[in-house]
């Protein structure tokens, strides 16, 4: 019996600790990310282009 209460002991001292660890990381601003950077490349809708060379500009209008 004297075990169980141990046990009990134990896994309360955890729990708070672990809670006291989420409210310090809440309060520095650790969970406030709305949208993670693994689903915001999903909802990346912009095409990147490479901007053009300025010779190959120039041989296309000594082309016309």
């Amino acid at each position: 019996m004297d075990i169980l209460y141990l046990m009990i002991l134990c896994s309360v001292t955890l729990a708070v600790i672990f809670l006291i660890i989420f409210i310090v990381n809440a309060k520095k601003g650790q969970f406030e990310d709305d949208e993670s950077p693994a689903v915001r490349i999903l909802l990346d809708s912009e095409i990147i282009k490479e901007p053009e060379n300025e010779d190959k500009k120039e041989e296309d209008i000594k082309k016309i």
